[in-house]
């Protein structure tokens, strides 16, 4: 047989970058006539009713979309009853969030009819979200065009019904629900695609459900206290000041993660080399997790500088002058960017390193002290005071709270190592034999 070279997983990152990219692109496009379309308030209350819906989905998702990958490659001849009780048991509990959903906006905001209205019909994503568990299987199995084009398409078909709503004129309910039909496209496509690639049937069992419960339930509350410090920021400026403030937050923060869906990408493609070296071969698995703190720090460094300097421009390209206030927020939050991203790497050397146990005190304390900074800047320093707790919260969870955990001070350790840039080749070097068939 001929011997073909095929770098798998730079192909794999390769289709990942250029659907992001495009629908990225698309995405910055749709938001910026959004944004000028409903001003700073209504652009504000969409984003507000993005944040608490965000918040439940980690509880959704049951912490599963950090350990399904993993439980594919362990399981490989068990995928069909992992992937069908997964999305069982995420269904059963949209539900429930929807009902909490519900039942919060309207104990706080009883006397906001639009927003809890608002609030509501957003929420309606998570039915959606939670089949989104199939998109796990084509990543570990290292076919992530599908997933990638998939996820485009479906983009462009929302795009395209969002940019109808705007000529039209509709209301921001119309808006509210253009997310949930996104991921339903998305999902019915994926599940097709699986009944045509995948080897066996899904189906649920309890045992299974019980057992990838058991390895994920760290996670649980560890991605919602991630939640908390992203997003509380959203919900207590609508707490302090108002829907405006939310709106020239969300403004600055959009702008800052423009290009989240490279690092992503990047992220999401070394994930199964990583884990698979664990077990293998000590020194790649090294390499690669030192490999991949570098090229993401250098590649957040770059995006930080330029966002930096070109802020002015930035938000006024974005969304207009009425969003000037954007800007000063934007300078620090684009720097937070950095460590954020280093949180996902850090993980994906717990996972390999079996420490999810951890997990929970990182967050719950990077949750506890968001919330304190949130409470003592905001009303002092406005939306800059929640941009400057967003940083602060970011460094101390994800570099610092490594230190105090004496089992997880070897992370750090590939960290810093990860700031030489020679690193950055030594992961591609690695990523490339490991491609080679």
């Amino acid at each position: 047989m001929k011997a073909v070279v095929k770098n798998r997983v730079v192909s794999n990152a390769a289709w990942i970058i250029a659907c992001r990219a495009f629908q990225a692109v698309l995405n910055l496009v749709i938001s910026m006539m959004t944004a000028r379309y409903f001003g700073p308030s209504n652009y504000g209350l969409i984003n507000y009713a993005a944040a608490i819906v965000a918040f439940l989905v980690p509880v959704m998702q049951l912490g599963f979309r950090s350990t399904l990958v993993q439980e594919y490659l362990n399981h490989p001849n068990n995928e069909g009853e992992i992937l069908g009780s997964s999305v069982v048991m995420n269904l059963i509990s949209s539900f429930f969030c929807i009902i909490g959903a519900a039942a919060f906006v309207l104990i706080t905001n009883n006397n906001q009819k639009e927003t809890v209205i608002v609030c509501v019909l957003y929420s309606m994503v998570l039915i959606f979200q939670a089949t989104e568990m199939i998109q796990y299987w084509f990543q570990a199995k290292l076919l992530n065009k599908y997933t990638s084009v998939v996820s485009l398409c479906a983009y462009v078909v929302v795009s395209a019904y969002r940019i109808i709503l705007l000529v039209t004129g509709k209301g921001v309910y119309w808006f509210a629900i253009a997310n949930a039909l996104d991921y339903f496209i998305i999902s019915v496509c994926l599940f097709l695609l699986y009944n045509r690639l995948g080897t066996s049937k899904l189906s649920f069992s309890f045992n299974t459900a019980k057992k990838l419960l058991s390895r994920s339930k760290y996670y649980i509350v560890s991605s919602m206290m991630v939640t908390v410090f992203g997003h509380i920021g959203s919900v207590m400026l609508k707490f302090y000041i108002n829907n405006e403030a939310v709106g020239f937050y969300t403004a600055a923060v959009t702008c800052a993660g423009m290009t989240s869906f490279v690092f992503n990408a990047i992220i999401d493609s070394a994930r199964p080399v990583i884990l698979s070296y664990r077990s293998t071969d000590k020194e790649k698995y090294n390499k690669s997790m030192i490999g991949l703190f570098s090229i993401i720090f250098y590649t957040a460094l770059i995006q930080s500088i330029v966002i930096c300097v070109f802020a002015d421009l930035i938000v006024f390209i974005f969304s207009g002058s009425q969003y000037a206030p954007a800007v000063e927020p934007l300078r620090v939050i684009v720097w937070y960017m950095i460590f954020s991203y280093f949180g996902p790497v850090r993980n994906v050397w717990i996972l390999a390193e079996q420490k999810q146990k951890y997990l929970w005190i990182i967050n719950l304390s990077g949750a506890v002290l968001s919330i304190v900074l949130n409470i003592v800047l905001i009303p002092a320093m406005g939306i800059v005071g929640a941009a400057i707790s967003a940083l602060i919260t970011q460094i101390f969870t994800n570099v610092g709270m490594s230190y105090f955990i004496k089992p997880l001070r070897q992370c750090n350790k590939l960290m810093f190592k990860g700031l030489d840039p020679r690193n950055i080749y030594n992961l591609l070097k690695i990523l490339k034999n490991k491609g080679k068939c």
